[in-house]
């Protein structure tokens, strides 16, 4: 089975800058599309990002304003989120999510989901 395993989070300044990585253990996913969603206690997960499987289609959630970035690098499975000039209203845990579809990713699509890593900025 596939596993998808986040890492980079931490806590930060506002204004700082981290780069999540996604990385996949076990089975090969295959044609999927991927992406970040992010979850504050007590509100709903919010769709931050998301790759088509070739990578050249992009989304972003509207609060991104051009802040974040996401790539994927398919000889080591790994799909990034850099993100920028951070604030405090960024602070959540971070999920790496994988589609069923090739290039659709949303909550309705979703078929694994990592274990999440925490993102805080200070004011």
């Amino acid at each position: 089975q596939v596993q998808l395993v986040e890492s980079g989070g931490g806590l930060v300044q506002a204004g700082g800058s981290l780069r999540l990585s996604c990385a996949a253990s076990g089975r090969t996913l295959s044609n999927n599309a991927m992406g970040w969603f992010r979850r504050v206690p007590g509100k709903e997960r919010e769709f931050v990002a998301s790759i088509n499987w070739k990578g050249g289609n992009k989304r972003y959630g509207d609060f991104v304003k051009g802040r974040f970035t996401i790539s994927r690098e398919y000889a080591k499975t790994t799909v990034y989120l850099q993100m920028d000039s951070l604030e405090p209203e960024d602070t959540a845990v971070y999920y790496c999510a994988a589609s069923r579809h090739s290039e659709a990713l949303g909550l309705s699509t979703v078929q694994k989901w990592g274990q999440g890593t925490q993102v805080t900025v200070s004011s």
